[in-house]
């Protein structure tokens, strides 16, 4: 049977949604919750979140509101603490969903933080999603949006953890083949998410410049590479008389047919195809080493 999620009624906050989520996505996908402070609902449930005056992951339990509990996390924190522990998700992703969004969320909830107003941030989000709501019934259904938009967010950091896992293998062995051909350009065969994995591999001393890889339409670009995880300026950028030209003018500067598009910041050039992107940068001098 699927498991029953308690958590209290009425407004909601991050934590509550976000350990409801949680639980679905990594526990139960088929928990349903019930919204109450009746203490025999609460007492029946199989779980308990940010309600029930009790902390106590063997029993189900997540509160942190009782005075005999002084640590930092949130119910949500609580949750994510408990599935790590529990081994029922991957350490490496549960250290990533503590440090990336848990610590933000716990200390928000906890008042030792304030959301910043210029940001959509979760609480943010989550607050907003209260507003429309006059009445315990619609506080519930309302609830129930919110706990959807954060499994789907869930699901989609859960992607793309497989997709970093996924990136180790493949762009380590491309720095391998680069630095093997004097190239200074990496090919990708695929697209992954590349410069997470690229700088943990020591990008910022390895002898590259571009990444090549194929974009969804069919096409293929060439993206120049970050000087550390995080800038926005480029190791080397792509030639300037490129800047900003489509088609026909690009094809003129380029020398190749399909050439499509780069980006005013030379940071990202399109090419119909991936014979035409490498005959740009041999053309252009920007291969060898």
């Amino acid at each position: 049977m699927a498991a029953l999620i308690a958590t209290h009624d009425g407004p909601f906050h991050a934590d509550d949604v976000m350990a409801v989520a949680l639980i679905r996505t990594f526990h139960d996908r088929q928990a349903t919750v019930v919204r109450t402070r009746d203490r025999a609902q609460i007492d029946a449930a199989d779980l308990v979140v940010d309600v029930g005056g009790a902390f106590d992951p063997s029993s189900g339990r997540f509160d942190h509101h009782q005075a005999d509990y002084q640590g930092p996390r949130s119910a949500a924190g609580m949750v994510l603490d408990w599935l790590a522990a529990s081994e029922q998700l991957d350490a490496e992703l549960a250290a990533n969903l503590r440090d990336g969004l848990m610590m933000y969320l716990d200390e928000v909830d906890n008042g030792r933080r304030a959301p910043d107003p210029t940001v959509p941030c979760f609480p943010r989000i989550v607050d907003a999603l209260n507003q429309p709501a006059r009445s315990h019934a619609a506080f519930d259904d309302a609830f129930a949006q919110a706990a959807l938009f954060a499994s789907a967010w869930l699901a989609g950091l859960v992607a793309k953890h497989a997709r970093v896992l996924e990136a180790r293998r493949g762009v380590r062995a491309a720095m391998e083949r680069a630095v093997a051909d004097g190239t200074r350009v990496i090919v990708l065969e695929e697209y992954l998410p590349w410069k997470q994995v690229y700088f943990e591999a020591g990008g910022e001393t390895h002898p590259t410049d571009f990444v090549l890889h194929p974009g969804t339409d069919g096409s293929w670009r060439v993206v120049a590479i970050p000087p550390k995880l995080g800038d926005f300026a480029q190791k080397r950028s792509l030639p300037e008389p490129w800047a900003g030209l489509t088609d026909a003018a690009l094809e003129d500067v380029t020398g190749v047919p399909g050439s499509v598009f780069c980006h005013k910041n030379r940071f990202i050039a399109v090419f119909k195809t991936r014979e035409g992107a490498e005959e740009a940068l041999r053309r252009h001098g920007l291969t060898a080493r």
